[in-house]
């Protein structure tokens, strides 16, 4: 369906093109395309909230997805996967919460694996204004590294966000 409305709004402005000009102008824009898809990622909506690190989100198609957000581990809101309840953990929720709600849409993109052993969509995440937000949970201090090779695009990155949480005392580490 999305193919087809891509196809369709492309024909649209060809017919609109009214010049020799135009027309090159459409040619550049059209040959372009699958240039410019790669780099924004796949868009996807979001539909609900599962804890710091994992929400769930809506394909084009109307497919569900879960995404676990890549490189960062955020504290568990209940104990799953032999992981234990922790305190903070509803902080870090209400915090990806807050964030995904005024950005609705966001682009995913992927590394080198782009599934984890329990089937969830491993992915780096972009906010509808370019904020990355793996990157934000860490600099806010909702979250803590954790690398898994193959997935270390942006490992040095998000060591750094996290090192500067830290320096700077926020959120997970924030004095008593």
């Amino acid at each position: 369906m999305r193919t087809f409305l891509i196809s369709l709004l492309l024909f649209c402005s060809l017919c609109a093109c009214e010049s020799i000009q135009g027309f090159q102008q459409y040619v550049q824009v059209a040959s372009d395309f699958p240039q410019q898809q790669e780099e924004l990622g796949e868009f996807v909506r979001v539909a609900s909230y599962i804890d710091g690190d994992t929400f769930w989100a809506i394909r084009a198609d109307s497919t569900r997805m879960k995404i676990r957000l890549i490189g960062i581990d955020a504290p568990e809101t209940k104990t799953v996967f032999n992981k234990k309840k922790h305190p903070y953990g509803a902080v870090s929720k209400a915090y990806l919460t807050e964030v995904l709600s005024k950005s609705p849409s966001v682009s995913l993109k992927f590394d080198v694996d782009s599934l984890d052993r329990y089937g969830r969509t491993l992915a780096y995440v972009f906010l509808e204004d370019g904020t990355f937000l793996n990157e934000l949970m860490l600099r806010k201090g909702h979250a803590m590294t954790m690398t898994i090779p193959p997935n270390v695009k942006h490992q040095e990155l998000l060591l750094a966000a996290q090192r500067e949480a830290r320096e700077n005392g926020r959120g997970l580490w924030k004095e008593n």
